[in-house]
Formats: structure tokens, C-alpha cells, sequence
């Protein structure tokens, strides 16, 4: 792998007119059950809001039909503006619902969830970037539901170790930071505000502040115009890291204004990877056109702790 210049899935050169219709391999679930409409309706009881909704995520109706949601913290509105990302930008400066954890704690007690998944908006306009609140939402979660297993997904809040000792004081199960993409795209699809280096050193950094046996996890879009050999690289940086978990899936434009999609990877390059990733040192990897950061995040963690040593 090391070297190639092709792309993972067939070789193909980037598609200089990205086709505007989805492959055929790419179907979105109808929703489905009484458990869709339990969240849905638990969602707009609460006033809570949730990645699956803001970055409109193709699994929502899938995960909702399951019964599990992805909730976002410190507001709907994020401070960055990367290519990729459907969520709206605004600076709400300094303003935080301080309901919010309770509010989430109370959503995830009515669902009797096993696992709950949380993520933030980037809120650069706060001084701990939203770490206390955070903080907060994993602790009163503990209280209300204490056998809830809690992954939480962060932002690099701009690189501060105190911030994240202040997360990792709450004691998620996993700490998840997504480094997005290769080193040599990182510039162009993530916000000016965002470095591959600085995301690497977050996941470092919680393996190095965080309790024993804390797992790490984090995410690679694909289909952006990475090479076999960016991959290989990023893949050795996160193991480097001691990252423990890795997800990989498709890149979908969200909207015309955001970037283009290079290349649509088959199911069968997804395999590829996930074999190359697993075979880099990854404790588990999930990798499909329609896996995101918190799809099967249940099942993955078990499988990190069942290799554990």
C-alpha cells in the first residue's frame, strides 16, 4: 500500500464531474417501528438536538428505527465551517443552555439506553471550549443512568490539555476525535482553526491523561481524493497515537456548496481497508459507504474490550 498513488477502491483516476447521482450500492433505509417514533418524539419533547438531524446523516432513520440517537451538545449551531459539514455556523457568543445536560440525561434514562453516543459542536467562542458542559452531560448521565455505557466525541478544544483533563474527569467509556481525513487534504476539507497534527496530539493526549483502559477512537471520510499511500500514513498516525477504534465511510455532499466528491469507493475497497486498518494494529474497525463516526459504536467498543489484554 505504501507508495501507490491509486485510489483505494478500483484505480480509477479522480472524477473530475463527480456524478450527481448516487451509486447503486448507496440506499437509505425508510424508518421504520415503534422505536423511530419513541426517539423522534423523545428528540422534540426534550428540545434536544442531534448530529443524526444537523450534519443529516444517511443512518437516522436506520439508528432511529434501533432505538439510538447521536446528541449534540452545546447547541446545534458550531464556530467552524469545514467543507464537508451540513451544520449551520454561527457565533453564539459565550451563550450556553445550561438545562442541556439534564435534558440529555433525562432523553437517554426514557430510551434505557446500554450505550449512549455524544457529540459537540466546536464552540470556540467559550473559554474551555465546552468541556464543562460536557463534562456535566456525561455526569448527570452516570446519575440517572448508571450502567449506560457514554462514548463522547470532541473537538480538538483548540488543543488545551486542561480541557480535555476536564472531559476525561468525567470518565466517558470511550473518547472519540475525529482527524477527518489525510495529512495532505487536511487544509482543505477541515475549518482554518483545525490541523491534522493538533487532532493526533488530542488523541495522544487522552490515552495520556485518561484513566486505564480508556478507549480512543476516531474517523476517516473517504471518496475526498486521497491516495492508498495517505491512507497508510494516517492509519501508522493514529496507531501512534494508540488510537484504538477507527471508522471509515463515504463522503456525501451535503449540499452544492460544499466540497465535491472525488471518488464513490465500492463496498469491496471498503473491505480492503478495513482489512489493512485491522492489520495496522486497530482493536476494531468499521468500514462501509454508509459508516459514520458513531454507527455500531455499541458493538465496536465491545469488540475493543473483548481483544483487550
Amino acid at each position: 500500500m505504501a507508495g501507490s498513488d491509486a485510489p483505494v477502491s478500483s484505480g480509477a483516476a479522480e472524477l473530475e464531474s463527480p456524478p450527481q447521482r448516487l451509486p447503486e450500492w448507496i440506499r437509505v433505509r425508510p424508518p421504520h417501528g415503534t422505536d423511530y417514533r419513541t426517539v423522534r418524539d423523545t428528540v422534540a419533547g426534550l428540545g434536544l438536538g442531534t448530529v443524526c438531524q444537523e450534519a443529516r446523516c444517511p443512518n437516522l432513520a436506520e439508528c432511529w428505527s434501533a432505538g439510538t440517537a447521536t446528541i449534540m451538545l452545546l447547541g446545534t449551531d458550531c464556530t467552524r465551517r469545514c467543507g464537508f459539514c451540513a451544520v449551520t455556523t454561527h457565533w453564539p457568543n459565550g451563550v450556553v443552555d445550561r438545562s442541556e445536560p439534564e435534558r440529555v440525561a433525562e432523553g437517554i434514562a426514557r430510551w434505557g439506553l446500554r450505550y449512549a453516543v455524544l457529540t459537540q459542536v466546536c464552540r470556540d467562542d467559550l473559554p474551555d471550549g465546552g468541556a464543562s458542559v460536557m463534562a456535566e452531560t456525561v455526569s448527570a448521565i452516570r446519575q440517572k443512568s448508571p450502567t449506560t455505557l457514554v462514548e463522547l466525541l470532541i473537538g480538538d478544544l483548540n488543543g488545551r490539555d486542561s480541557d480535555l483533563a476536564t472531559v476525561l474527569a468525567s470518565r466517558p467509556d470511550v473518547l472519540a476525535h475525529n482527524l477527518e481525513t489525510v495529512r495532505a487534504l487536511s487544509d482543505r476539507v477541515r475549518d482554518r482553526r483545525a490541523a491534522y497534527d493538533r487532532s493526533l496530539a488530542v488523541l495522544a493526549s487522552a490515552k495520556r491523561l485518561g484513566r486505564p483502559g480508556l478507549v480512543t477512537k476516531s474517523s476517516i471520510m473517504l471518496g475526498l481524493g486521497e491516495r492508498a499511500d495517505e491512507l497508510a500514513e494516517a492509519f501508522q498516525d493514529l496507531r501512534e497515537a494508540k488510537v484504538d477504534l477507527l471508522t471509515l465511510g463515504q463522503y456525501l455532499r451535503p449540499t452544492p456548496r460544499h466540497l465535491p466528491v472525488a471518488e464513490y469507493v465500492r463496498p469491496e475497497g471498503f473491505e480492503v481497508l478495513r482489512d489493512r486498518a485491522l492489520a495496522a494494529g486497530f482493536s476494531g474497525v468499521e468500514s462501509g459507504p454508509l459508516v459514520r463516526s458513531s454507527y455500531h459504536a455499541e458493538e465496536l467498543y465491545r469488540a475493543a474490550r473483548a481483544g483487550a489484554p
